[in-house]
């Protein structure tokens, strides 16, 4: 088979894509080459290299020619603003309308950048002469606290996509050194009306049924006590408006990383292959790691089983129609779509398989948390195993 083929050589391969998209986080998404390397574990130079290759490719930007600011460009501007400020201040302000001053004025200064004074107060019922009185008397050492606090906790949330919530989020403030309970970090969420990405409601699902064509060998024993022990792997769908754009996903179970990923508009034996020997060469495990899989077609069919055979793996497959035997892959879909794609439909394949790029190379291996590697995120929790000596 070519995949076995190319699996066994000794020089370790790219996908164009794969570049393409590791080049646009240093070129497009402004993060360093350093950076980006680490996190999708390859050499920096190596990376370096393809940034320089695509710059080379890329046209001068020409000069831009701005518009002429006649008077009636600025009275529209000035219309335009005013009619903004009074459509986004009620929308941002809704939870201190109905407090009292103290409360509006709070509101006032944290939006003093966003919003002109002036139709801050027209909209919030306030006289900047109080306000002004408020500012000159100071807020509690309590609240300057709080704010300051609040401001890290933006920061944090922010940079997880606004995916966590008040427990993650605490976490992040303690291992930088702050010393807050997570009660008082939900209060100034709250307030503030930051929350954590909510997920799909459960469907329904038939349960049991006869044994498939290879037996259960993981048995939902979900907690192997080595990475490259157990690697569990589905597939998922994404809506693009060119069609479907479909997901293989292959996990090492120890530490919750994605080792290998791939993505096709067909869902065929070829897609879970590739996945697979993505994963293998990233990984390049000993003989006898286990890979679960459902008993879908494309892991029944005779190239994957061959595949296994050819690399010393042992297959593994969950009972027909039973969803929670394979449930850790599926929970991974799960949180994928809830905190990345959700719900919403790609124009293209290619922005689809960008954006998934994104998301499993720049934040869920080196960055998101996971409750069960200790609140520490897949790449970290492997790396202080290895530094354990275990």
């Amino acid at each position: 088979m070519a995949m076995t083929e190319v699996f066994m050589g000794n020089s370790k391969q790219y996908t164009d894509e794969f570049r393409a998209e590791a080049v646009k986080q240093v070129i497009e998404r402004g993060f360093t080459v350093v950076d980006v390397a680490s996190r999708i574990g390859i050499p920096k130079h190596t990376l370096y290299g393809w940034v320089q290759a695509a710059k080379k490719t890329v046209p001068a930007p020409g000069a831009t020619v701005a518009p002429s600011d006649s008077a009636e460009i600025r009275r529209l501007k000035a219309e335009l603003r005013r009619v903004t400020e009074e459509r986004d201040i009620p929308k941002k302000s809704r939870r201190v309308l109905c407090q009292g001053v103290r409360a509006k004025y709070a509101f006032m200064r944290a939006h003093a950048r966003e919003f002109r004074l002036v139709a801050m107060c027209r909209v919030l019922g306030v006289q900047r002469s109080g306000y002004y009185a408020w500012l000159r008397h100071g807020a509690s050492a309590r609240e300057r606290e709080d704010q300051r606090l609040l401001g890290l906790i933006k920061h944090h949330w922010l940079a997880s996509g606004t995916v966590y919530g008040y427990r993650k989020i605490t976490l992040d403030l303690r291992e930088a050194g702050e010393q807050c309970s997570r009660h008082r970090v939900l209060r100034l969420m709250r307030a503030e009306g930051l929350r954590a990405q909510v997920g799909y409601g459960r469907k329904p699902r038939h349960r049991g049924g006869p044994a498939g064509v290879v037996a259960n060998v993981l048995n939902r024993d979900f907690g192997p006590q080595a990475p490259n022990k157990v690697w569990v792997t589905d597939i998922t769908y994404i809506r693009t408006y060119e069609g479907w754009l479909f997901l293989a996903a292959v996990m090492d179970l120890y530490s919750r990383q994605i080792v290998g990923w791939a993505t096709a508009s067909t869902m065929t034996s070829d897609l879970v292959l590739q996945a697979l020997v993505a994963a293998a060469w990233r990984r390049k495990p000993g003989p006898g790691v286990m890979v679960h899989s459902d008993q879908g077609c494309q892991f029944t069919s005779s190239d994957w089983q061959s595949f296994l055979k050819a690399h010393r793996m042992v297959p593994s497959m969950s009972r027909r129609g039973n969803c929670h035997d394979n449930a850790v892959a599926e929970s991974f879909f799960s949180v994928l779509k809830k905190e990345r794609i959700k719900r919403r439909i790609y124009p293209t394949r290619a922005m689809a398989a960008s954006d998934v790029f994104d998301y499993i190379e720049m934040f869920y291996n080196p960055i998101r948390r996971h409750g069960s590697a200790g609140g520490l995120s897949p790449v970290e929790f492997e790396r202080r195993y290895a530094q354990s000596g275990d």
